[in-house]
């Protein structure tokens, strides 16, 4: 499963993790996304993978 946000696009961000002595590692952040029934504009029903910030912040409306 992509985890990319089907409404604003969100992705994987890459960055390093950073020990004491100061190595950095290459790691990744993961958005949140989950599959959730979402009703559009025309009254249909679709699935799709938003990210929990787009749907906390009511940007679609579930079914």
């Amino acid at each position: 499963m992509s985890r990319i946000c089907d409404v604003c696009d969100k992705g994987r961000m890459s960055g390093h993790n950073v020990s004491h002595s100061n190595r950095k590692t290459n790691r990744v952040w993961k958005p949140n996304v989950q599959k959730v029934r979402v009703k559009a504009e025309n009254g249909a029903m679709s699935r799709k993978k938003v990210c929990t910030r787009c749907l906390k912040g009511g940007k679609v409306e579930r079914a």
